[in-house]
């Protein structure tokens, strides 16, 4: 492996580690914080790489919008469908048993894939990155490298700031860590805790939608993609710690390398690399790399 192609691999394990935070980061609020095994949090990033094939000439031709506005009208989309889907359908399994979370939440995929059956049929799609962003840069005499792959990086890593300071340094990130703890203190306190696990579910709604449409150039668009995605982002929940944002960051960004480069040192075991992994590290620390937080 020469120079070139080994720091090419190096940066689609770091954008693929990143991707995977960026929707996993939205399972861990809804998991680890509020105690929901909310099995449809693919199905979410499924809507997210639909809704940047579908907004994208609506916004563009209705607004004169561009890329980031397609990008905006789809995350006031989310906020409002987790608002919705919290009031109607979570709020109920807080105090349920993990088998009816998972039966309901498994519901909740057979919906979200019949009605992207019915609305936009089972056809794959590709969606195109915005001009500006659809070059590439020279890596070595011969070898080039995608600038949009950098961009979802630099997506990513923005993202994991933001909750990085809004869970340290504000007052609402105090209040979600508080209310992950003792719901019944924070909510003697005079907190509503209804309407902050609100909050948190339409973030992480919002989350796993954002990162369905920032990945839709990449991997274009096709059903049950949100399927495919699920179990890797529960991988990463488990290995970095159940409820930890910086957990589930270090868990993605090892998983992404481990994928990317045992699909080039050791194709025919790759599939099974990353539960390796996971086995490893729950071996020495059976509770994941960091404590929730």
């Amino acid at each position: 492996m020469d120079i070139a192609t080994f720091l090419i691999q190096c940066l689609n394990a770091l954008q693929y580690g990143l991707l995977l935070f960026l929707v996993a980061s939205g399972l861990t609020l809804i998991f680890g914080i509020m105690g929901v095994i909310n099995l449809a949090h693919g199905s979410f990033y499924m809507i997210g790489a639909y809704m940047a094939y579908a907004l994208a000439p609506i916004v563009g031709s209705t607004f004169g919008g561009g890329f980031f506005a397609t990008l905006a009208v789809g995350l006031v989309l989310a906020v409002l469908l987790g608002y919705v889907l919290e009031w109607a359908f979570f709020s109920f399994l807080y105090e349920r048993e993990h088998l009816q979370q998972v039966l309901m939440t498994y519901g909740l995929i057979l919906i979200f894939e019949e009605l992207r059956s019915l609305i936009v049929g089972n056809d794959v799609h590709g969606v195109q990155p915005p001009e500006w962003l659809a070059g590439t840069f020279a890596l070595g005499e011969v070898m080039t490298y995608p600038v949009y792959r950098l961009f979802i990086s630099g997506v990513c890593l923005a993202l994991a700031a933001g909750m990085w300071f809004v869970f340290t340094r504000t007052r609402l990130g105090m209040m979600i860590r508080a209310g992950s703890t003792n719901r019944e203190m924070v909510q003697s306190l005079g907190i509503d805790i209804k309407f902050l696990y609100r909050v948190v579910f339409a973030a992480g709604v919002a989350i796993a939608v954002l990162a369905g449409m920032v990945a839709a150039p990449v991997s274009s668009v096709y059903p049950n993609m949100g399927n495919q995605v699920l179990i890797i982002c529960f991988v990463v929940v488990v290995i970095g710690g159940i409820g930890s944002i910086r957990g589930a960051l270090l868990a993605a960004l090892l998983i992404g390398a481990v994928d990317t480069f045992g699909k080039v040192i050791f194709p025919q075991a790759a599939g099974v690399l990353v539960y390796v992994l996971m086995a490893l590290i729950l071996l020495w620390k059976p509770d994941g790399l960091f404590k929730a937080g």
